[in-house]
């Protein structure tokens, strides 16, 4: 491979785009890379998405425009296989999922090493905001500098090895930086749009989306109250995640809340606002650290992408790694991701099987 060489993932948005346009000023051989992952039906009228069949065409405009070799990889397959079909099943099994997670994890970056590789590039970059900073145990991955736009919580089970060949040209920046650059520079697509944060759904609405794909498997259920009484009726457990307020339908005398989903019986629990909060929550699924991390230990714990991270002691018990939170933290949804930080370091993290309660946490 050439040590110089670096593919970069081009979606055709502003990020990806400087991200490219820094590559080729810092005189690395840069090489486009975009992966066509979904296609839209003929009568959306979404544009700007991450994904999107037209967003090939904006990376290529990109890569044009810089003068390096563009490529574009079929990986329609593997999406549906690894991101779509898994988030229509949590839905559909009482679950929250974290689609871009799973991207991450089984697609875009498992993808671009191998091409990396058939392209002769040593090296890989994307246009996250995240960081890379070496550590005694290897390369570590931090926070991107932009607290409004830190994605280091997508790219939790990165190992050190994939780390030391990764480059995140966006990382010290700040979103406003970015876009400033990409104007001063005249790339195409510099006025674009932010990309939705799940690319797949074109319409916004999650529930029409795992109805069209759900094969038979909605089912109606009863809406119960904190005292397990029938308050209403529902049309699929699909439609509720647990802290949810809104579309509930009913008045229970005080603003009610998801608590509970029960996938056996289609029931969903509501609940007041004390309900929602958890002392702690247990990790089964997906479970990645660093080799360093020894357990127990204390640190901030991040349960959903936007998140602000909670103090916590963690342990390890077998496979799983159970969380005790040192204040309590609203809406922690099984099937969601827990990312573990020491500071803005990354120590890994994975995929919630259930919250504990006060009681669960004290015995």
């Amino acid at each position: 491979m050439k040590p110089d060489r670096i593919i970069v993932a081009m979606s055709g948005g502003v990020d990806s785009s400087v991200a490219a346009l820094r590559l080729v000023r810092a005189g690395l051989d840069v090489v486009g890379v975009t992966l066509h992952l979904w296609d839209y039906p003929s009568d959306t009228t979404e544009k700007g998405r991450c994904c999107a069949p037209e967003d090939q065409y904006d990376a290529r405009r990109v890569a044009d425009h810089l003068k390096i070799p563009h490529f574009t990889f079929d990986r329609r397959e593997l999406f549906q296989e690894h991101v779509v079909g898994p988030f229509v099943d949590a839905y559909l099994t009482g679950r929250t999922p974290s689609p871009c997670v799973a991207c991450n994890r089984t697609v875009k970056l498992r993808e671009l090493f191998p091409l990396a590789k058939k392209l002769d590039a040593a090296l890989v970059a994307t246009g996250h905001y995240a960081r890379v900073v070496p550590g005694p145990g290897g390369a570590a991955l931090h926070r991107g500098c932009d607290p409004e736009k830190d994605q280091s919580y997508f790219l939790h089970m990165l190992r050190p090895d994939e780390l030391e060949r990764l480059r995140f040209p966006l990382g010290d920046s700040t979103k406003a930086e970015v876009r400033a650059e990409a104007l001063a520079a005249g790339l195409p697509g510099a006025t674009k749009g932010e990309s939705q944060e799940l690319c797949f759904v074109s319409s916004g609405r999650y529930d029409a989306f795992v109805e069209a794909r759900a094969d038979g498997r909605v089912r109606p259920g009863p809406l119960l109250d904190p005292d397990g009484r029938v308050v209403g009726q529902h049309t699929g457990i699909h439609r509720y995640t647990i802290g949810q307020r809104k579309g509930l339908g009913v008045a229970l005398g005080r603003p009610a809340f998801v608590v509970g989903v029960d996938a056996d019986t289609a029931a969903v629990k509501l609940g007041f606002e004390e309900a929602t909060l958890a002392s702690g929550a247990v990790l089964h699924d997906d479970i990645v650290f660093s080799e360093e991390v020894s357990f127990p230990l204390e640190a901030s714990v991040k349960v959903r992408a936007r998140h602000e991270p909670a103090r916590a002691r963690l342990s390890r018990k077998d496979d799983r790694v159970v969380i005790h939170f040192l204040e309590p933290v609203r809406a922690v949804s099984p099937g969601q991701v827990a990312v573990v930080y020491d500071g803005t370091r990354v120590l890994g993290g994975g995929k919630i099987e259930r919250a504990l309660s006060q009681e669960e946490v004290a015995s």
